[in-house]
């Protein structure tokens, strides 16, 4: 190839994925439809789906189909996050990759969200350095019980680092809050299914009427109204990607001395244990498990700590 000759294809952005057919938004706002050229494989990950949403690509468009064309290159990503099924623990699944941040949505009720569902997920965004929020939505359905149980949860997540809002998406409180700290970023929206993301979308960005769904009478948990991981613009600066409801949140690839350190109160102690390679589970002068007793680290953080190092999952939801 000639020093002057340009490289085959244009670059573009993955907008959706339905698992066959991919739509990537170019740069002057044009939407192909594409298929994958090849097999491809990002180098020491195994995941189900080899190209995700925020994925920028190379492209060759289709001479004889109008609007679609080929994937023919993915860049090296700078971020993805990433999780595999309870069920199925050798497949893993990007959820997706080149992310700004994560907004995760958690309910107190109608749904309440599992500890061990946001623990896992603030671990993973740890390991893959996305900075996480934690959006409490449906606040205008607390009565004093519940207003007492969010600020004290939120206060302890707060404590850890982790920026909290309380929001409802159905009245439109805290929505300009979010939209501030969302302004010219690409941020990720995830959470149980039934929490109100989609409501939480259409309250940020008004006319774009995503379907929402209702909650299950019978186990009052969420009925799946998105499909596909999607990307959209917002029009006031930046981009969400909504993703289907995810009913649990399982680790993809963690070694169990790793845990600690994606656990921000535990990490700024570990330097303090008697032992380098201490597990905070039995061994004597553990400064995680002195805080543990002496309440500075919270039951159900330790708790949602032991469960991952024993690859264990607990739909833990006392929030003590």
């Amino acid at each position: 190839m000639a020093e002057d000759e340009k490289p085959l294809g244009t670059y573009g952005t993955v907008i959706r994925s339905t698992g066959s057919w991919y739509e990537v938004r170019l740069p002057d706002g044009q939407i192909i439809s594409c298929r994958l050229k090849g097999k491809f494989r990002m180098k020491g990950l195994r995941a189900t789906n080899p190209i995700a949403v925020g994925d920028h690509v190379t492209i060759l468009p289709d001479s004889a189909t109008p609007g679609e064309g080929s994937i023919t290159a993915i860049e090296q990503r700078h971020n993805y996050i990433i999780r595999k099924s309870i069920n199925l623990s050798k497949e893993s699944h990007i959820i997706a990759a080149n992310l700004d941040q994560a907004y995760l949505v958690v309910t107190l009720i109608h749904p309440r969200t599992s500890t061990g569902f946001i623990d896992r997920f603030l671990v993973t965004a740890e390991a893959y350095h996305i900075p996480a929020i934690l959006i409490f939505n449906k606040i205008d359905l607390y009565d004093q019980e519940l207003l007492k149980l969010h600020d004290e949860v939120s206060e302890l997540y707060r404590s850890i680092g982790y920026p909290c809002y309380g929001v409802s998406a159905l009245e439109g409180t805290g929505i300009e809050v979010l939209k501030e700290q969302m302004k010219d970023k690409v941020t990720l929206l995830s959470g149980h299914s039934g929490v109100g993301k989609s409501h939480l979308i259409n309250a940020l960005q008004p006319g774009m009427t995503l379907k929402t769904g209702t909650i299950s009478d019978a186990h009052l948990k969420g009925k799946h109204t998105t499909t596909f991981a999607e990307m959209f613009p917002l029009s006031f600066g930046g981009y969400i990607i909504d993703t289907p409801g995810i009913k649990e949140f399982g680790l993809v690839d963690f070694e169990k001395t790793e845990v600690a350190e994606r656990f921000p109160e535990f990490r700024n102690l570990m330097n303090q244990c008697q032992f380098n390679n201490c597990t905070h589970v039995h061994e004597p002068r553990c400064a995680v498990i002195k805080a543990l007793h002496e309440g500075t680290i919270s039951q159900s953080r330790y708790k949602n700590y032991i469960s991952i190092i024993h690859d264990e999952y607990f739909d833990e939801t006392d929030w003590k």
